[in-house]
């Protein structure tokens, strides 16, 4: 079984009654909703308020994938909460950021970069592209998809190249966006996926929880062991 825990903020839905309509139980109760349909997924959740925020070591330990959902209060997550979880992702966890997590702490630690990027939030269909048809990522889906509803992403994204970039979307106002972005750091596979503004039901549209579910599969850890350094005696001896 492959073990996720699912990270939202939960502050949209509990403070904006047309967010709660569309999410009345959390962005997070959604995804954990359609993942937990796999038998081969295992999913917990977890948010801003909890003690923690959910995210002790022993969640830490006993998670193979965290999603991350968070959008008007990054600042409010613990230093020592992120550190943790970079620790956990250079050491194999993998990580899935989602839409406005790209100012998320931990994308931007991870990053190294500002993770900048223009917006516009007026109701814009967006197209999203399938770049790499081969990608495990990318499978089940077709050339493209739309959405009719999406807050627009735009170029330039202050992020590193992606080592291999999956989805691009267009919007019908003529922006592009990287919005598939794979990365690894440490032994950690992390996924960028730009779709998910909460004001839309994006994360019932039966292709993007295809595309999360396809990246839980990918990010799950193929080696875990903390990165360390030892002092190590030598191998060879003089007789």
């Amino acid at each position: 079984m492959i073990k996720v825990t699912v990270w939202n903020e939960f502050y949209h839905e509990r403070t904006e009654e047309n967010i709660k309509a569309v999410y009345p139980d959390g962005i997070h109760a959604a995804i954990a909703g359609f993942l937990g349909k796999n038998d081969d997924i295992v999913c917990r959740t977890a948010t801003l308020e909890d003690p923690e925020c959910g995210l002790t070591q022993d969640v830490i330990d006993d998670t193979d994938v965290l999603i991350w959902w968070g959008h008007m209060r990054h600042g409010e997550v613990p230093d020592s909460v992120v550190e943790r979880v970079k620790t956990a992702v250079h050491a194999g966890m993998g990580l899935i950021v989602l839409h406005s997590g790209h100012h998320s702490k931990i994308f931007r630690a991870l990053m190294g970069t500002p993770c900048n990027l223009s917006w516009r939030e007026n109701g814009d269909m967006e197209r999203v592209w399938t770049v790499d048809p081969s990608h495990p990522i990318a499978q089940g889906i077709g050339r493209y998809f739309e959405l009719e509803h999406e807050e627009v992403y735009a170029e330039p994204f202050s992020i590193p190249n992606p080592d291999e970039l999956v989805f691009a979307g267009w919007y019908e106002g003529g922006e592009l966006f990287r919005s598939g972005c794979c990365y690894k750091r440490g032994y950690g596979h992390i996924f960028y996926f730009q779709p998910g503004h909460e004001s839309y039901p994006t994360f019932y549209n039966e292709n993007v929880q295809r595309i999360i579910t396809n990246a839980v599969r990918w990010a799950k850890p193929d080696f875990r062991k903390v990165i360390d350094c030892p002092n190590v005696s030598k191998i060879e001896t003089k007789a």
